[in-house]
């Protein structure tokens, strides 16, 4: 008989399953679609690498993952985001008349935010239950004796961060909803792609693709877990499918799921994140510059461009669409998209801008394995719900993945330590990370 089913082998299915392998568990992982990692997927028909879904290690100190990639032998590359920062990085700003922010009027633009940051801590803290971010910003830029141009720019600032960190429009985010958005250290991206982890501890695991769980019955016995073509009996299951999936109820749970599940996974927001990358021959964006950036009213629907030539070895801007953006432009096609991107840079650069010689573009909100990108608090749910949502139930059932972890949900090293607690409660005892690396060597890694 099976020990454990795992649903899903993204990072948290894949540590799940690793660990309980280690430990001497018969193990079985289900993964509807015909790849491993999940939201973890490296595009490399390039012939470089394209990173469509998770890019980063959000900050290397402490985090569980520094340790995995160099044990794996992935090579990274600086490449420091912060919380959607406003300065300490060489980021090309440009007004609202698409005008290059000179060094004094960049400053001001950066003391600008930090001044708004502070008030926006105070109205957050004051916030009442159920608040929406967009209040909380409200609060804090009416607090500040400014001209309405002036608090516009922050504004916008704001909307654009919470698309990117929550993938999410503004008013649909709880006011606390960054309060868990710190990052320790320098941020890494990886030219041989961040799915070589996945990949590496994959090795040697029970992994069956092309298996969509379609319904799961549980008792305090065991589960019986249905695909579209077999059925599975096991002493347990590990269910770490997106959020997104369990929100469309795309697996039916017999009995439902009981609370405080089934509330948490409604009451838990799924942000859509996409990205779009532009390959052009040659750079035509100021050297040195990390990121371009336009402000205030001009930054819609772009706003923000990353220099990714250095983990691509190709002249690369990468810039992101979230929230009802993000979903708006799933709805076009790839050309309309591209068009629209370099209408906005060309309102910058004017004719420098050439057309890219490549180009790729996610649609998370419509892949039927994840329906969103990332989970994020919504306006009404609070950080307590990613962990009530991973409440084991019946002593058989257990979910698992980003969503589930509350000290940093919507990020790869949350979903890691979703799968090793999980790990855990099915083993009933403590297991070391660390062992993770016992059965991966760097020569395993798929560069």
């Amino acid at each position: 008989m099976i020990d454990t089913i795992v649903v899903g082998a993204g990072i948290a299915g894949i540590a799940t399953a690793r660990l309980l392998h280690g430990a001497g568990r018969r193990v079985v992982v289900l993964e509807g679609r015909d790849r491993i990692g999940g939201r973890m997927w490296t595009d490399r028909t390039a012939g470089f690498s394209v990173d469509r879904g998770a890019s980063w290690i959000h900050g290397l100190v402490g985090n569980p993952l520094t340790e995995l990639v160099a044990g794996v032998g992935m090579r990274t590359v600086e490449s420091t985001v912060g919380s959607f920062q406003a300065g300490g990085r060489p980021i090309a700003n440009y007004d609202e008349q698409y005008g290059l922010l000179d060094e004094q009027a960049a400053s001001r633009w950066v003391a600008d935010v930090e001044a708004a940051d502070r008030q926006l801590q105070a109205a957050v803290a004051a916030s009442e239950p159920g608040a929406n971010y967009a209040q909380a910003t409200e609060r804090a830029l009416s607090a500040l004796e400014w001209d309405p141009e002036r608090k516009a720019r922050v504004q916008e600032f704001y909307r654009h961060r919470i698309e990117e960190q929550c993938g999410a429009f503004i008013e649909d985010v709880a006011a606390h909803g960054l309060d868990e958005d710190t990052i320790d250290g320098d941020e890494v991206l990886f030219p041989g792609g961040y799915d070589a982890l996945p990949r590496a501890l994959a090795e040697g695991l029970d992994i069956r693709l092309g298996r969509t769980v379609k319904a799961i019955s549980w008792s305090t016995s065991g589960v019986h877990v249905e695909t579209e073509t077999e059925s599975f009996e096991a002493a347990n299951a590990v269910v770490t499918v997106p959020l997104g999936v369990l929100k469309a109820e795309a697996i039916t749970f017999s009995p439902e799921l009981p609370e405080p599940v089934s509330s948490s996974i409604d009451r838990i927001g799924m942000g859509v994140f996409n990205k779009v990358f532009l390959q052009f021959r040659e750079r035509f964006w100021p050297d040195g510059v990390y990121a371009i950036r336009q402000l205030g009213a001009a930054s819609v629907p772009w706003h923000s461009w990353y220099d990714v030539s250095a983990v691509s070895g190709k002249p690369m801007l990468l810039t992101f669409a979230g929230g009802r953006w993000g979903r708006q432009i799933e709805t076009m096609s790839d050309e309309e998209i591209v068009t629209s991107v370099l209408a906005s840079l060309r309102r910058i650069y004017g004719d420098a801008v050439p057309e890219p010689v490549g180009h790729w573009i996610t649609r998370w909100g419509s892949d039927e394995f994840a329906r969103g990108s990332y989970s994020y608090i919504a306006a009404g749910a609070s950080h307590a719900d990613h962990d009530a949502m991973a409440t084991p139930v019946g002593g058989v059932l257990h979910l698992a993945g980003e969503a589930t972890w509350s000290v940093d949900p919507a990020t790869v090293h949350g979903a890691l330590l979703s799968g090793h607690r999980a790990a855990e409660r099915v083993l009933g005892r403590p297991v070391a990370l660390g062992s993770l690396l016992d059965v991966v060597a760097p020569s395993a890694t798929p560069e």
